[in-house]
């Protein structure tokens, strides 16, 4: 892989050593292009029918890379704004209610949690417990597993037997696409949401739902929208697809999704073995250079995320901003955290350790 050429596709690692994809993946500049591209077509064009067989094509593409990237069907993926949006859908579309019990992790994200809070609200009891051992706290009384795929504090890894339980598992991947490998074979999950803004490097309020073609019947559509239907002139009369998009997010601008697949076919020209490979390297290093200064890293696999202990965590955030250097603190915790992306060098990763 050509990781000069890689970051020369990123404008503002020209200025600052960014390390936030776990939050909002860098832009590139190909994406800014192709949502100028569109927006230049509608004030030009005007959002005429041409304009709207346009945005279904365009999702259609973003919806095929999506897939590409789960290592699933075209047919099994919707399309969303977000990972909390598929979580919530999901944990409301499922039968879930009054004498049921979730499994969570005890250190999930406020866009999981959410929807667990949801859950509880109707009946449904919810216990936590670590997430790299979270099958050990698998009980009969446990309807539905749903926690992160990569932890998003410290980047653990969801226990890798939590597939094997025979209890459905839903996944919040949303520190697990584009950072690390799916396989979805492997992990045995009956839905798994993901982020477009955050390792696709795609626009904000993009996200995917993969839902098991299998098991799909289990999760009813919340609120299918206009493509949801196979014929939206029949009115009531009209059947839904038969495959994820009714579960899509009712609308998505063709800026915003135009601009994704600019970044995602960016990210697919240099391979994504060797993206991922990058990636996880410079992060275990950057981890093993904290720890050797006497810095005290939160547990992690290998994955993209590294965090470590602060006094100050929201201080030293602004503070290597100021010295540009971006990477973020977490609410609630003691932690800074970088994200380690293959867009990063060894020039980003040294001027974080010399700001600290």
């Amino acid at each position: 892989m050509d990781a000069a050429a890689l970051r020369a596709s990123f404008p503002v690692l020209e200025r600052v050593a960014y390390l936030n994809a776990g939050s909002d993946g860098p832009l590139p500049a190909a994406a800014a292009r192709a949502a100028h591209d569109a927006v230049e077509a509608e004030v030009v064009d005007g959002r005429t029918l041409t304009h709207f067989e346009a945005r279904k094509a365009a999702n259609q593409r973003l919806r095929e890379l999506y897939a590409a990237r789960l290592g699933t069907t075209t047919d099994a993926v919707a399309l969303t704004t977000s990972t909390s949006e598929g979580v919530g859908k999901v944990l409301a579309g499922l039968n879930v209610g009054e004498g049921d019990e979730i499994l969570t992790a005890d250190r999930e994200h406020p866009g999981l949690i959410g929807p667990l809070l949801a859950a509880r609200a109707r009946g449904v009891r919810i216990r936590t417990g670590p997430l790299a051992t979270l099958a050990d706290h698998v009980e009969p009384s446990t309807t539905l597993v749903a926690c992160s795929h990569v932890g998003w504090v410290t980047g653990e890894l969801a226990d890798p037997r939590l597939g094997a339980t025979g209890v459905p598992l839903v996944l919040d991947g949303a520190q697990g696409i584009g950072a690390i490998e799916v396989d979805l074979g492997a992990l045995n999950c009956l839905a798994y949401a993901g982020a477009g803004q955050k390792w696709l490097c795609g626009a904000d309020g993009t996200g995917m739902l993969y839902i098991d073609p299998a098991r799909a019947a289990s999760v009813r559509a919340i609120a299918p929208a206009y493509l949801a239907f196979a014929d939206p002139a029949a009115g009531l009369a009209s059947d839904l697809h038969a495959d994820a998009r009714p579960h899509d997010t009712p609308t998505l601008a063709r800026e915003v999704v135009v601009a994704s697949i600019a970044a995602a076919q960016l990210l697919d020209g240099f391979g994504w073995p060797d993206i991922h490979a990058r990636a996880r390297g410079l992060a275990a290093w950057l981890a093993d250079q904290l720890a050797e200064r006497g810095l005290t890293v939160g547990p992690r696999a290998d994955t993209t995320l590294v965090a470590w202990e602060d006094p100050d965590p929201p201080a030293t955030s602004a503070r290597l901003v100021e010295k540009g250097v971006v990477i973020r603190h977490l609410p609630g915790t003691p932690y800074v955290r970088a994200s380690v992306g293959a867009w990063n060098d060894e020039t980003d990763l040294q001027r974080l350790l010399e700001a600290l």
